[in-house]
Parts: structure tokens; C-alpha cells; sequence
């Protein structure tokens, strides 16, 4: 059982909104192709089988799936619930959580506010988008955990990544 999330989940929306932006501030890559998405999503994987995590992975650079993996314990409607958090990184150039919580401290739900297909968008933690020096290239996403835990295993994967680089 992980519970990466929890540290998230102690915050008041407005001040996990705070949190959520500065990690996508300091996550924002010089360079980040083909072998960097197979670098990330290999760690997801090796972490998730070695914590015993049910999990989908996948890696997205523009529109190519560069990545992706299903470790014991998912199943289809974990790719489901990746390909709609993706959506909402695109669409909105946040991750989904950020999205998500933006909408809760705002007294809202996207479910309801957005004005976009709930069965095609998923403001759900678990996706962050990838950017090279501020521009949107992609998005990394886990689904099969709780979504604070799908958000933090994602951080923690491109930290780990942004680290080996340095």
C-alpha cells in the first residue's frame, strides 16, 4: 500500500493549489525526447512492481504514446482513466490534480464547471504534463491508486529523472 498522497491530502485546496504549481514550475525539463519517456516509465514500472502497486503507466511525447505498461493488478479501465487525465493535461496545460483542486478552492467541480465531457476528461490526480523549458511536449500518468498517490508517484518518478540528468 503507498500513501505518497498523503502529504496532499493535509492541505487546504487553496494551498495544495500553491503546492501543485510549484511542482510543475520546477519539473520543467532542458530536454525530454523518447528516451527520457522510457527512462520514467521503466522507473514507474521497476517502483510499482517492487512496491507491489496495480498501476497503468504511460508516457505521452506530443500525440505518441511513448510509454506504457500495465503492472499485476490493473486492468483496462486504468488506460481508460489515463487516456481522460491526458485530456485534461492538454487541455487545460496543468496536471490533473492541479486542475481538479483549482476547481475545488474556487468552490466548484469540473464535473459540473468545466464544460467538458466527463466521460472523455478526468480531473482526477495521476497525470502531469511534461514541459521543455515552459512549453507543453507531453504528459506522465499512473491510475490505479487513490489519486493523490497516482500524483505523487508521478512526481516522485520525474524528480528521480530530473536528478539522474543533473
Amino acid at each position: 500500500m503507498i500513501d505518497a498522497g498523503a502529504g496532499y491530502r493535509q492541505l487546504t485546496p487553496e494551498e495544495l493549489v500553491g503546492e501543485l504549481a510549484a511542482e510543475e514550475t520546477d519539473l520543467d525539463f532542458v530536454r525530454f525526447g523518447l528516451a527520457d519517456a522510457w527512462a520514467v516509465g521503466s522507473w514507474l514500472r521497476r517502483v510499482a512492481i517492487d512496491r507491489g502497486l496495480g498501476v497503468a503507466i504511460a508516457v505521452m511525447l506530443g500525440e505518441q504514446r511513448a510509454f506504457h505498461a500495465g503492472v499485476q493488478g490493473s486492468a483496462a479501465v486504468n488506460d481508460a482513466w489515463l487516456d481522460r487525465k491526458f485530456r485534461v493535461v492538454k487541455h487545460y496545460g496543468r496536471s490533473s490534480l492541479a486542475v481538479r483542486v483549482t476547481y475545488a478552492a474556487a468552490g466548484e467541480s469540473f464535473d459540473t464547471h468545466a464544460a467538458l465531457d466527463p466521460l472523455l476528461y478526468a480531473a482526477a490526480g495521476g497525470a502531469f504534463p511534461l514541459r521543455v523549458q515552459g512549453a507543453l511536449v507531453g504528459a506522465v500518468g499512473v491510475s490505479g491508486l487513490e489519486m493523490h498517490d497516482d500524483h505523487a508517484l508521478v512526481v516522485e518518478a520525474l524528480r528521480a529523472h530530473r536528478d539522474a540528468l543533473r
